[in-house]
């Protein structure tokens, strides 16, 4: 993990948040209801933590190798920006995703919990593992939230963006 003072310097330059859904904005668990729906489970503080970071300024996507109506009107409903689903090369959708928002690979930030995740990893400027991430994805960040995915790892991370952007 990267020193404290190279962290806050990583933080203070992201304009774009970018997040995958599955693990990290939900528990990572998928529920199907009898009809074989898929239902996903959102926590409200990464919600109010999106929310919070539009009002500052800060732009986010979703990049998920999975497609989900669940997820685009969760997204939509907190202003997410960039919604790239059915994304299982995540790197290609990363370079569309910082294309489309007009910013450079080092001003975005990307959390993630499993091996997809830590592909995208060595281009970000800020890379973040959710705390129950898998091995390899904790070893390719720069930081690991205290809380877990789909339990307020997001919020985690929107709180360090936050406060180090006030702190400039």
């Amino acid at each position: 993990m990267a020193p404290d003072r190279d962290l806050a310097e990583r933080a203070r330059r992201v304009k774009l948040l970018i997040m995958d859904c599955d693990g990290v904005l939900t528990d990572g668990r998928l529920y199907f209801t009898e009809r074989g729906e898929q239902m996903k489970v959102f926590f409200v503080r990464d919600g109010q933590g999106l929310v919070d970071w539009h009002k500052a300024g800060g732009h986010s996507g979703i990049i998920s190798g999975r497609k989900s109506p669940v997820l685009e009107m969760r997204a939509t409903q907190l202003g997410v920006q960039y919604i790239f689903q059915g994304r299982k090369e995540k790197v290609s959708a990363f370079n569309e995703l910082i294309a489309a928002a007009g910013v450079t690979a080092e001003e975005a930030a990307f959390i993630g919990d499993d091996t997809p995740d830590a592909e995208v990893m060595p281009f970000v400027g800020l890379a973040v593992a959710v705390g129950d991430a898998h091995e390899k994805v904790k070893a390719a960040a720069h930081w690991i939230t205290p809380s877990a995915g789909g339990r307020g790892a997001v919020r985690d991370l929107i709180d360090l963006l936050l406060d180090h952007r006030d702190a400039a």
